[in-house]
């Protein structure tokens, strides 16, 4: 991740707020709040439009706060929160929260502090940080959240490590992410080096497993409460972006080939899409 003074190379977001200002009402309609997979039930027989997208992205941010067990009264940080769908989320859930969106694109944060305003009783705040430098005080937090967003941190231990030291005892950790089998991992290595299969999503890293994770988490302190397999209620995701792939005109080649891997390997089991959450021991 970039310092401070630096915006990270994502030019996915580059294309959806280029769409937002070009007044395209499907792309901000489906993106306009959550920037991530959806979450479906059942599969529906044809591709998602923007409105039955959007409504999966927000069943999606509610399986991970659910997972992290938020409560009335608690200090919640989601870190790398878009446009800030999953803490509007929590707000209209919850009373007496005080909330926090982190990222390092400002201008994700702008468009959030302009459409978000907390709920009377709750607070809400947009802060500029970088995820493995949380800027918040030692056991401050109840519940730490990272919605599809992990696999672009720079270090997942430095992350994990840094929501160790801001929960308090017995706090939670909740995250979504991209897990692959072991099978997999030489196949996302050699996509690395193919010009045509990078670029649309910024600097991934898609090569920890759920081993991995489970390792992480006991060497930085933290109890593994669940780990839910939901890659069959997220494909739906696939044909709605084919749907909507031709109005992102930026990068179009490098979005359908990395959209396109991430599908196959899904369908072949190979990469997993996982809800995990960690509970900080303490009171």
């Amino acid at each position: 991740m970039a310092r401070h003074s630096h915006d990270p190379q994502l030019p996915y977001f580059d294309a959806l707020l280029e769409s937002f200002e070009a007044g395209d009402a499907a792309v901000s309609e489906a993106f306009g709040c959550h920037v991530h997979w959806g979450y479906w039930d059942e599969e529906p027989e044809r591709a998602p439009g923007p409105t039955e997208f959007a409504a999966a992205a927000e069943r999606l941010s509610r399986e991970v706060w659910q997972m992290a067990g938020v409560h009335d009264g608690e200090r919640v940080v989601d870190v790398g929160c878009g446009f800030g769908g999953t803490l509007a989320s929590i707000d209209a859930h919850f009373s007496g929260v005080a909330l926090a969106g982190v990222n390092i694109d400002h201008r994700q944060l702008l468009r959030a502090a302009r459409r978000r305003a907390a709920n009377a009783g709750n607070t809400l705040a947009w802060i500029r940080a970088d995820a493995c430098a949380l800027p918040f005080a030692d056991a401050s937090c109840d519940v730490v959240l990272a919605v599809e967003c992990i696999f672009h941190f720079p270090d997942r231990r430095r992350f994990f490590s840094e929501a160790s030291r801001v929960l308090k005892p017995g706090g939670r950790l909740a995250l979504s992410d991209f897990v692959p089998r072991r099978a997999l991992l030489p196949a996302i290595v050699a996509a690395g080096f193919w010009p045509g299969s990078r670029g649309f999503y910024g600097k991934v890293d898609m090569r920890y497993t759920a081993g991995r994770y489970a390792k992480l988490a006991a060497e930085t302190g933290f109890v593994q409460l669940l780990d839910r397999d939901i890659t069959r209620h997220t494909l739906p995701t696939y044909p709605f972006l084919r749907r909507l792939r031709p109005r992102l005109r930026e990068l179009r080649s490098s979005a359908m080939a990395e959209t396109l891997f991430a599908e196959l390997a899904s369908r072949l089991g190979l990469l997993r899409y996982r809800i995990l959450a960690f509970r900080k021991p303490g009171d």
